[in-house]
């Protein structure tokens, strides 16, 4: 039998790693957050690239300055070794009031430390109205008892 290392994962390791995540972006609280990658990381998000903390930090500095009443929802979609493949959904307003939702997918790969070395995320905004919105709790971690995508149809 082979000694599972630290950053292989397991079906329920990566369930968790991912709660961890979504927990944590929903903070809205980049110094906190940046603390899950490591200090090199490597990001491609939608058509923007970001290296190291300092980098990653400001970048969620300024999604969240554009991005208002954030709320996140991840799903595990599947995971091999040091590797977790996500899907995402979250909404948000800009500063006009107009209501979008966001759908992507995420590849995360992780160091023998278990921080995230490379995030690849693609995402696409839908615009939605006010009362189209599913993710319905107050700032912080999503209740256990909220919906996930799946549930959500979504």
């Amino acid at each position: 039998m082979s000694v599972l290392k630290a950053f292989e994962f397991t079906a329920e390791s990566a369930r968790l790693k991912v709660r961890a995540a979504e927990d944590a972006w929903n903070t809205r609280e980049p110094g906190r957050i940046v603390l899950a990658y490591s200090p090199g990381s490597r990001w491609r998000n939608r058509a923007e690239f970001v290296t190291g903390r300092e980098d990653i930090e400001a970048f969620l500095k300024r999604k969240w300055a554009r991005e208002l009443d954030y709320r996140l929802i991840k799903e595990l979609w599947a995971f091999a070794g040091n590797r977790i493949a996500v899907r995402f959904a979250y909404e948000w307003r800009d500063d006009s009031g107009g209501w979008f939702r966001s759908y992507g997918n995420e590849n995360w790969e992780f160091d023998e430390a278990g921080l995230m070395r490379t995030r690849f995320a693609s995402i696409n905004d839908l615009p939605i109205l006010a009362s189209e919105r599913k993710f319905h709790w107050p700032p912080g971690a999503r209740p256990e008892d909220h919906p996930g995508l799946t549930d959500l149809g979504l």
